[in-house]
């Protein structure tokens, strides 16, 4: 199934996040929409986007926020890219569901 940012599979969820680092503070801003249509949840981080920095702090914050670990959580492609497809792993539903409030 496919709902905008997200993309469910069989264990696990793949979200599209467009990350700001260096942004002030570590938040969760909601969902937006490129011009050609592609829905993203928006993030920004504090931290600098040097040595994998932000992407940890991306990953820590999805984590944080969903109430699960940190390994469960997994950037697999975009890692020098703002635009990032994200893999959390996990009951697809369940995640789902947590994604779809913190999207509000």
């Amino acid at each position: 199934m496919a709902d905008g940012f997200l993309r469910q599979r069989e264990d696990c969820v793949e979200i599209a996040v467009r990350l700001t680092p260096r942004g002030g503070t570590d938040a969760i801003e909601g969902v937006a929409e490129d011009s050609s249509g592609r829905q993203y949840l928006k993030a920004r981080v504090r931290a600098v986007p040097e040595k994998g920095a932000a992407n940890a702090a991306l990953a820590r914050l999805l984590a944080s926020r969903l109430g699960i670990g940190i390994s469960r959580v997994e950037i697999i492609s975009g890692a020098t890219a703002r635009l990032k497809t994200v893999r959390i792993s996990g009951d697809a539903r369940d995640l789902s569901q947590a994604l779809a409030e913190l999207a509000r």
